[in-house]
């Protein structure tokens, strides 16, 4: 066979179709020299290139060769862009053919169920429309290159307490309405070359053997055209997982005789281990043209400066009191927080990188020739403050005409591996921002954390707060660029700032307990539920202000003819100062039988404008924009009614709701027994039938319903027909086999 072509298993003996089914190593994919298939390698991402160094052991996420790294989700999400996604995305693709990795593990596009999960990080949102809709552009940009990405983790991994065993008990709608859309959007839109399934367990299946997951959801409904990959240790039982869908075990346990003997004696068919293994040598032939790349080097700049602009876009500028922002030519500032100095740029774990280059904001402001009065006011460990440091800190403050403090949690605090225990910043740093404002009210605090903080103990304190989550190797440009005018910040929130932890309605069954976690807030997670019951929030999902003003008008909604709608708006900077605006759009349905969010986001277009410009925006909706998932139906449903279609720049900030009258998607259950006669009044075969049955009483031949409020009919509205005999009597047997018979007469159901 030519080294130019890979063979089919039809070449390949029963061990050898095994053997693929298994990594080689920790990181590398399972080779068959015979037959010219080579072992790749695929490692970590997800903000970045972490390749273990070959001098080390598989197990030290700290040593790793150079890459850049990128802002982790936690930042990227607030930019609403996807285009600076998918332009991430081409340089992790560049930095994985110089360093011959055929799959960078990424996108996660788990849901922020709890702001304590360990890896909100590394996740996109609480909203899935905004995870899937931004994370694609990291499948996009990472496979325009010929390499390939690693969607994950599939399904349900929300929390780190027991991630390896735990069951996640969600519901279908809750599944098909939170937790598998972000999947669902990727997988259509941009068929990752492979997904990786999950550690934990949903509704008591391992996720690696769950075969509705990983073949009649992901393969059958989705049309997923790759492969599946396990987590690392996540497969338990290869041939219950190849009979599920999965297609790779990594790492390896050594048990391909396990697989031949399962095949042997009929427990796994040959046809199944032939798809599975097949997958494999698709793989490896879609990234072969990049892995056989030679002599390539990427731009170590070019990709600085590509992070650079997505830490631009990460920061959100919470708080701006008085214009305390930007600093302004001539003002003397002091620099306070080891953060300034030290920068936290990612989280911990298995997406620790090895950075190319480092840049904290002492440096920006230094290759600015801008001279700050620096004080590091407090360590970065857990040790009590040292009064020194207080003292230091505020004799900077005292003197200077703004003071710049940089907070946040420790590396410490938050790592893959464990959930947090608290909102809280580190009480020293509290107690210092209150002691400086003592001295010097003009401060605007600078954050650095992977998810939510807690702010309403401290927030009066500052009169600007920049929430800049972990903002990758060149945060300190971008901090500089923001903090000195040069851009207009533009991040708005991923993820709902809660008064206080215990808002969370997910709080009453966190982390769970004997193997299990009930997700028993179903669909009202983040600000479906915030908003839903008027829960008073620190900052609402989608928020973030700007150095620049803008305006949202001229809104208008239109149905395309095809259960859709286009909607258009017109968006003004009438500011002198140029910058961007994300415009959100919302559905938000007026009445529905089933329990609905007030609103939920299901569009969004991020529109730069210079001072004084005006653009038209135009987002497309979909029917499935105004669909839940129907238990009843096994299927998304869109109901007869009257939708609002709202245009804002946060969930709680809307311009203005324009309603439509929708006609459905027509669906409807048969009829039966069991059926109430309200459902049946409102059936459009059904209803018919009800007037006839009620024209029979009129007449004598059936009893008769009074229509008052208070006579039988009002019980019966909500019984079933099999039950007319408990308020009417023996006549109610009549009434419901005239109704039978009419509807099996008319539609052939019986």
């Amino acid at each position: 066979m030519s080294n130019t072509e890979y063979p089919t298993v039809k070449d390949l003996t029963l061990e050898e179709k095994a053997s693929l089914t298994s990594g080689q190593d920790a990181w590398h994919l399972q080779s068959v020299e015979g037959k010219g298939i080579p072992g790749y390698m695929i490692t970590d991402g997800p903000h970045g290139l972490r390749k273990a160094d070959s001098s080390t052991g598989n197990v030290d996420v700290n040593q790793s060769v150079p890459a850049t790294c990128f802002p982790p989700a936690a930042g990227m999400a607030s930019s609403w862009d996807p285009d600076i996604v998918d332009r991430v995305g081409q340089a992790m693709a560049e930095e994985c053919i110089q360093e011959k990795v055929a799959v960078i593990l990424g996108p996660g596009v788990n849901i922020k169920r709890n702001p304590l999960g360990g890896r909100c990080f590394e996740f996109w949102s609480e909203d899935p429309y905004l995870a899937g809709h931004e994370a694609v552009g990291i499948v996009t940009g990472v496979q325009s290159k010929g390499v390939g990405t690693s969607l994950k983790h599939f399904a349900v991994n929300n929390q780190e307490t027991n991630r390896m065993h735990v069951s996640a008990r969600v519901g279908q709608r809750a599944l098909r309405e939170i937790y598998l859309p972000a999947f669902e959007h990727i997988v259509k839109a941009a068929q990752p070359w492979t997904v990786m399934c999950a550690y934990n367990r949903v509704n008591g299946v391992h996720a690696a053997q769950d075969s509705w997951l990983l073949t009649k959801v992901l393969r059958d409904e989705w049309g997923f055209k790759g492969i599946v990959m396990s987590d690392w240790g996540a497969d338990h039982d290869r041939v219950a997982s190849l009979n599920a869908g999965l297609n790779l075990e990594m790492p390896p346990s050594f048990t391909d005789d396990q697989v031949v003997k399962a095949v042997q004696d009929g427990r796994l068919s040959e046809k199944q281990l032939n798809r599975m293994a097949q997958g494999m040598i698709d793989l490896v032939n879609k990234t072969r043209p990049a892995m056989q790349t030679q002599g390539y080097k990427y731009d170590v700049e070019a990709h600085n400066q590509v992070a650079r602009q997505a830490a631009l876009e990460s920061m959100v500028l919470l708080k701006n009191e008085g214009g305390i922002l930007p600093v302004k030519q001539g003002e003397s500032v002091a620099v306070i927080g080891e953060f300034a100095r030290t920068p936290r740029y990612q989280g911990g774990g298995s997406s620790h990188i090895t950075p190319t280059r480092i840049t904290s904001f002492l440096d920006a402001a230094a290759d600015r020739g801008q001279v700050v009065d620096f004080a590091p006011g407090f360590t970065l460990d857990e040790a009590e403050q040292d009064q020194s440091l207080t003292n230091q800190a505020l004799q900077a403050a005292s003197k200077a005409d703004k003071v710049l403090l940089f907070m946040g949690l420790p590396e410490e605090a938050e790592s893959e591996g464990f959930d947090r225990k608290t909102l809280d910043i580190p009480a020293k740093q509290i107690e210092l921002l209150e002691a400086i404002s003592s001295v010097n009210p003009n401060v605007a605090v600078i954050l650095s954390n992977g998810s939510v903080v807690s702010l309403t103990p401290w927030r009066d304190q500052a009169r600007g707060i920049i929430e800049a989550w972990l903002l990758g190797q060149n945060g300190g440009q971008a901090l500089a660029d923001v903090i000195y005018g040069d851009v207009s910040p533009s991040g708005k929130l991923a993820q709902t700032i809660p008064m206080d932890l215990y808002d969370d309605p997910s709080m009453v069954n966190w982390p769970g307990e004997e193997g299990h976690v009930d997700y028993g807030e179903g669909i009202y997670v983040g600000y479906r539920y915030y908003d839903t019951f008027h829960k008073e929030v620190a900052y609402p999902f989608g928020f973030g202000l700007s150095y620049s003003e803008f305006k949202i008008d001229d809104i208008r909604a239109l149905p395309d003819g095809r259960g859709g709608v286009r909607v258009t708006a017109r968006v003004s900077n009438l500011s002198d100062v140029d910058g961007a605006q994300v415009v959100q759009v919302y559905v938000a349905p007026r009445s529905h039988r089933v329990s609905r969010p007030v609103h939920e986001l299901k569009g969004f277009r991020r529109v730069f404008l210079k001072a004084g410009q005006s653009a038209e925006v135009v987002i497309d909706l979909d029917s499935r924009a105004f669909a839940y998932w129907s238990e009843a139906y096994g299927d998304w449903h869109v109901e007869k009614g009257t939708y609002g279609i709202q245009v804002g720049s946060s969930s709680r900030d809307i311009s203005a709701q324009v309603d439509l009258d929708l006609p459905g998607d027509g669906k409807r259950l048969p009829l039966n027994e069991w059926s109430t006669l309200r459902e049946w009044e409102d059936d459009p075969v059904g209803g018919p039938i009800v007037q006839k049955m009620k024209a029979e009483g009129e007449v004598g031949r059936l009893p008769k319903l009074d229509d008052a409020d208070d006579s039988p009919a009002s019980f019966l509205a909500g019984m079933p027909i099999n039950s007319f005999s408990v308020l009417v009597g023996e006549g109610g047997t009549r009434m419901t086999s005239f109704l039978l018979d009419e509807y099996a007469r008319q539609t052939g159901v019986q």
